[in-house]
């Protein structure tokens, strides 16, 4: 791997970890991935579709509110990288966790979108599939 592609994966890993502790409610290290640029957008497992930073982080600390719990990981990464741009391709399996503490398995396709800026790349599109326990 090259120097921007380790560095891609590492913020691609770091979503993951973010993404996990978002489970819990915690939002600090997804604010940190993301860019907060108006550009930005986000497709997520709930549905919709959301465009700019502010509108993003209003989803996501939706999310967090439901306290899901649970792991999620990425399998089978496929990078494309470029000198600004990145598309991370993976699968997402885990599971989280009913109001009544039940298991919800989660099995979706996700893909990724990076922006270097400031020499850090940093999330600027999340698209999933969706999640029939998240879909209101």
């Amino acid at each position: 791997m090259n120097q921007n592609e380790e560095a891609v994966k590492s913020a691609t890993d770091q979503f993951y970890v973010a993404l996990n502790a978002m489970f819990k409610g915690d939002l600090e290290a997804m604010k940190a991935v993301w860019s907060h640029a108006d550009d930005v957008t986000y497709m997520g497992p709930a549905g919709g579709m959301r465009i700019g930073w502010a509108d993003v982080l209003t989803d996501w600390e939706a999310q967090a509110a439901l306290n899901l719990g649970g792991k999620v990981e990425p399998l089978d990464y496929h990078m494309t990288v470029g000198q600004h741009i990145a598309v991370v391709i993976n699968y997402e399996e885990g599971e989280n966790a009913a109001a009544n503490g039940d298991p919800l398995k989660v099995s979706i396709r996700a893909t990724h979108t990076f922006r270097k800026e400031k020499g850090e790349w940093k999330m600027i599109g999340d698209h999933t599939d969706l999640l029939p326990f998240l879909q209101h």
